[in-house]
């Protein structure tokens, strides 16, 4: 029997290049009654760890370094006792929520390609998918029929590349690369909004 994958979404404020827009996040709970991995950490702790219930958290993972995806992330992993999981691509962007001279808020580990996270008798893949961010990654769980896309693919298409670091031939290549290779009932958990599949989101990528 494999994890349950609950979801909570945070509203709060994403912060780029000058500019504030109001979003929605997906944090992404995936696990059983006493063990938990944790995928984002957007806005505020409070949400997050009213979901995680008393649980062990085995990982806070970071999808990418936007804020709006890590701006909890310090004071959750304070709060649950857990190790942050981070892209190294995307140091700058951490930099840029946390400064470069707090090593008390660094991330604990990188997230390259393959790193593995077993929980609650499922596994999770790490897929490098840059493009929206030069760190972006997937999760991606075969015994769940899931792949967790952060800001990388969402219902109706890629993730956005208009903003610093992001690149959108990058995240096409990543997407068809990566993503677009896994079975098509695949369902595409995202970062903002609703649930797709890989079948859904073939003809979406140009």
């Amino acid at each position: 029997m494999g994890a349950r994958i609950d979801k909570t979404v945070i509203s709060g404020v994403f912060s780029l290049d000058g500019q504030d827009f109001d979003v929605d996040n997906n944090v992404w709970l995936v696990g059983d009654d006493t063990h938990v991995l944790v995928i984002d950490a957007p806005h505020r702790p409070e949400p997050i760890i009213e979901a995680v219930g008393g649980r062990t958290v085995a990982g806070i993972v970071l999808t990418h370094g936007h804020n709006d995806h890590i701006t909890a992330a310090v004071a959750l992993r304070e709060a649950v006792d857990a190790p942050i999981w981070f892209p190294a691509a995307d140091r700058m962007l951490w930099d840029m929520v946390y400064g470069q001279s707090q090593p008390a808020a660094d991330p604990d580990r990188d997230l390259p390609e393959g790193t593995t996270f077993r929980i609650a008798g499922s596994t999770l893949v790490a897929l490098h998918t840059p493009g929206h961010s030069p760190g972006s990654t997937c999760l991606h769980s075969a015994d769940l029929n899931t792949v967790f896309t952060g800001d990388t693919l969402f219902c109706g298409g890629p993730g956005a590349t208009g903003r610093s670091f992001s690149d959108h031939p990058t995240i096409v290549a990543s997407i068809r690369s990566k993503l677009l290779t896994l079975h098509g009932d695949t369902v595409v958990r995202t970062g903002h909004g609703d649930d797709t599949t890989i079948a859904a989101e073939l003809r979406t990528v140009h």
